[in-house]
């Protein structure tokens, strides 16, 4: 029978073997936990017990000392008689968390990621978006972690990080929320809650003012003058918002199929218009001359449909913050060159900061400007209209938009090549030819 005794690291320290012989010594501390050593030196720590499946009890190894220090020998002993009391057998568990911990390190963020990419995002009108968006923000902080290991402060540090910039923050948090909700209900990640439920996000980035920037006459010449420059793709990109008034996708993702220059019209599918609730509608934008002369400068590619693009026609162009940026900085430049050709101290010119959604914003506050009605006018900016006329009123205002956006393009002239100052425009005068 082996001695038993209350084991110590001195205890350990000391226990050797004699040739031929591999004595055991047990621990008085921890019923069943016991010792043996090798003619080798090595100390091997084992539980004593009738396992699942024995009739007598066995020894099973627990661990090296000192590799597995005594107290940590102890505490797995205790969990093992725990498990044997439950029915359940150790090694049997130890496999399960083995398993369980390679799921863990095989469903890493961007591994999940691309399960999510791949199933749900292709059937969702922005599903190419919000993926962009969680690959250039979200997968370089945690694409290599388990998706488990993601937490509610990691979420809090990801929306923080943006609070320079509310919408992106805002739309993080968004696809962060709906990235791990699907996660969840696929039962397959091991995840039982999202990181981002709860998330208070007026208490981490303060409530979004709404935006009222427009873009005076100046700003809009620049742009122009701009856009000339910068030529295709960006340039045509940023001609077409101020001619239409549309999104900013809704110009840069435009395809040939849509345009029907025989009808004079562009026609948007309602797959790629904004709408809620399955409210979004086809949108039909009347082809004037000017739209008219900007889509025959456009190349035609025959291996892609993509009026935008930068691959052939193959994928619409990505107008990005760095296109933003260069388009700011130029027309600072511009505008402080207007400044010196009018006599004015350039140094004092600014570019207050805009974004792309402002040109919306600025057409339809110009489009008010130029009395065109309400319904008109909402019509050109495609939004659907609310309760019982949104329900009924299906007419499509084509003739009204026609008459809008060839009164602002008439307007626009006027901003972005105005007459020599020398010369005065005439109105509301009516010359009559003397009779002969």
């Amino acid at each position: 029978m082996q001695p038993r005794i209350n084991l110590t690291d001195r205890k350990l320290a000391a226990f050797r073997a004699r040739p031929g012989e591999r004595p055991e010594l047990m621990d008085t501390a921890s019923p069943g936990l016991g010792v043996r050593v090798s003619e080798t030196g090595t100390r091997t720590f084992f539980l004593r017990a009738r396992f699942p499946g024995s009739a007598n009890p066995v020894r099973r190894s627990l661990g090296t000392y000192p590799a597995m220090p005594l107290a940590e020998a102890r505490a797995k002993a205790a969990e093992w008689r725990v498990m044997l009391k439950r029915g359940i057998d150790p090694r049997d568990e130890e496999q399960r968390q083995r398993a369980k911990e390679e799921q863990k390190r095989a469903n890493t963020f961007a591994a999940v990621f691309e399960d999510f990419a791949r199933e749900k995002l292709p059937s969702e009108r922005r599903g190419w978006q919000a993926e962009r968006d969680m690959r250039n923000h979200v997968l370089p902080r945690w694409g290599t972690r388990p998706v488990t290991e993601i937490g509610p402060l990691d979420a809090i540090a990801l929306v923080k990080a943006k609070r320079a910039t509310p919408a992106m923050a805002q739309r993080l948090a968004t696809l962060g929320g709906r990235f791990f909700a699907w996660a969840v209900e696929q039962q397959v990640y091991d995840l039982r809650s999202s990181p981002f439920a709860g998330l208070r996000l007026t208490r981490l980035i303060g409530g979004q003012r709404p935006r009222d920037r427009v873009l005076s006459d100046d700003e809009l010449r620049a742009l122009w003058r701009v856009a000339d420059r910068m030529g295709y793709p960006f340039g045509c990109i940023y001609k077409m918002l101020i001619l239409t008034g549309l999104r900013l996708n809704e110009v840069a993702d435009a395809s040939w199929r849509e345009v029907d220059l025989r009808a004079g019209t562009w026609t948007i599918p309602a797959s790629r218009m904004k709408g809620q609730n399955h409210r979004a509608r086809q949108h039909i934008v009347p082809i004037t001359k000017e739209i008219l002369r900007i889509l025959e400068s456009l190349p035609r590619f025959g291996t892609g449909d993509f009026l935008f693009s930068a691959s052939f026609g193959a994928n619409p162009v990505w107008m990005s913050v760095d296109v933003k940026r260069r388009t700011d900085k130029h027309m600072l430049r511009t505008l402080r060159a207007m400044a010196r050709h009018r006599g004015d101290d350039s140094s004092r010119v600014e570019l207050p900061h805009w974004v792309n959604h402002d040109i919306r914003r600025t057409v339809r506050s110009r489009l008010s400007r130029l009395r065109i009605t309400e319904e008109a006018r909402e019509a050109v900016l495609a939004h659907v209209r609310s309760g019982v006329k949104g329900i009924y009123d299906h007419y499509d205002y084509l003739p009204e938009k026609r008459e809008a956006l060839e009164l602002w393009a008439s307007r626009l002239r006027d901003v972005v090549a105005p007459a020599p100052m020398n010369v005065v425009k005439m109105t509301g005068v009516k010359l009559q030819a003397a009779r002969a």
